[in-house]
């Protein structure tokens, strides 16, 4: 019995690992720092298919990669969060109406 209780667990941790590892194999693609109108940044960490940022308000969130006709757009699923970057410059639309939260946004 003590034997078999081994072997379950030991296959419920081997199972877990498998789950957890797609999400520990990505890496950071690149980093940048984007200095924006009226004192704001943006701390973004591009992945393959997703960044993370971290706002000057204190906010941090990771949204997925979304079609953009030209540069790169990130969007939450409803489209109400929204981060745009193109080269060494960024801005981003919030809300229903995508009002400009960070605008003029360039890496310093």
């Amino acid at each position: 019995m003590t034997s078999r209780s081994s072997i379950t667990t030991f296959a419920i941790l081997a199972i877990a690992a498998l789950l957890t590892l797609p999400a520990l194999a990505e890496t950071p693609v690149a980093t940048a720092t984007f200095k924006c109108q009226g004192g704001k940044s943006i701390e973004a960490t591009f992945y393959a298919s997703s960044v993370s940022l971290t706002l000057s308000d204190g906010r941090s969130l990771t949204v997925p990669q979304a079609m953009s006709g030209s540069g790169a757009r990130y969007a939450n699923k409803d489209e109400t969060f929204v981060f745009w970057n193109k080269g060494d410059t960024a801005f981003v639309t919030e809300g229903n109406d995508g009002k400009d939260t960070y605008s003029g946004c360039a890496t310093k």
